[in-house]
């Protein structure tokens, strides 16, 4: 599974922007297509150890279940844990200071149970990824 990547500024600092990325509660109010997000289990810390998700983006429509590792406030990976429509998942969301601005990159790769052609799988990431960043910043930048 090869990782697609892109990156985008936020104006805010590494804690205000993984303070938004940890409320998994809030994500149907900004992460599209996400229409419910629950935690399943917490870590010693206090953060998500697994949360269960609903999606419907079409043309995946899927309830799966992604288990968390945090890394303070500079890193947070993710893997699926159960699915019904998807294979695999992996990702990662990775904070790096720039002044008074945060730099968020965001890693995926998804592996569906349907064939699909890997350069269609890319482009579905790519999207995925986009939009998600491009939700992530509004949502900072509007609390902050």
């Amino acid at each position: 599974m090869a990782d697609t990547t892109s990156s985008i500024e936020i104006d805010a600092d590494p804690a205000a922007v993984m303070a938004v990325i940890a409320d998994f509660e809030s994500y149907p109010q900004w992460a599209k297509g996400v229409k419910s997000a629950e935690v399943v289990t917490e870590d010693e810390d206090g953060r998500a150890g697994e949360v269960a998700f609903v999606l419907d983006a079409a043309p995946i429509k899927d309830e799966y279940t992604l288990s968390y590792e945090w890394d303070g406030n500079r890193q947070v990976s993710w893997s699926l844990v159960t699915a019904q429509m998807l294979k695999s998942m992996a990702g990662s969301y990775v904070l790096e200071p720039r002044g008074d601005r945060t730099e968020v990159t965001y890693k995926l790769a998804v592996d569906l149970s349907i064939p699909m052609i890997g350069m269609l799988k890319r482009k579905g990431e790519k999207v995925i990824i986009d939009t998600a960043l491009k939700g992530l910043k509004k949502r900072v930048e509007t609390l902050g």
